[in-house]
């Protein structure tokens, strides 16, 4: 017998890292190049099975961190887990996943979190560096190289995720 359980999970970076572009990869299996700015948070919600519980991911899809627009406090409420989205082809994104993961970590304590280096896909646009990313896994960040656009390792980063939340 499968136990259901629902919980409320982040998407958490800098403006146009591709948070909406992965939730609609992760949700419906559909890409579009064109480009929407959240306004706000759009909610979501895809189950996931790990083990024998059934978990109901209430994703956040909260808009990008920029200097003069911050995540508000309440949106980070009642998170059980976030994802931390970084644009591969801009590793200033780097900072603004560094600075959320504080103040949810202020909020919300130390809870299950996964970094997705999103746009892998575009080869000659990427500048993250190795030294990067081992800098992230130094301190304690899984990472997954994704790709919104091709889909590779969205799931996947989901799924870890979802696991981490009910180990």
């Amino acid at each position: 017998m499968s136990q259901l359980l629902q919980k409320k999970i982040c998407l958490l970076g800098a403006f146009a890292v591709g948070k909406t572009s992965l939730v609609s990869r992760f949700v419906k299996g559909i890409f579009s190049e064109k480009y929407l700015s959240t306004m706000g948070v759009k909610i979501d919600r895809k189950s996931v099975q790990v083990g024998e519980t059934i978990l109901n991911m209430m994703l956040w899809d909260i808009h990008g961190e920029e200097a003069n627009k911050k995540v508000p406090a309440a949106y980070l409420r009642g998170t059980a887990g976030y994802l931390l989205v970084i644009d591969g082809t801009r590793p200033i994104t780097i900072d603004a996943a560094c600075e959320l993961h504080q103040r949810i970590r202020s909020e919300a304590g130390d809870i299950p979190f996964v970094v997705l280096l999103n746009k892998c896909d575009l080869q000659d646009e990427w500048q993250l560096s190795e030294s990067d990313m081992t800098s992230l896994q130094e301190n304690g960040w899984e990472f997954f190289l994704t790709s919104a656009c091709s889909g590779q390792h969205v799931g996947a980063a989901f799924q870890r995720l979802a696991e981490k939340i009910l180990a």
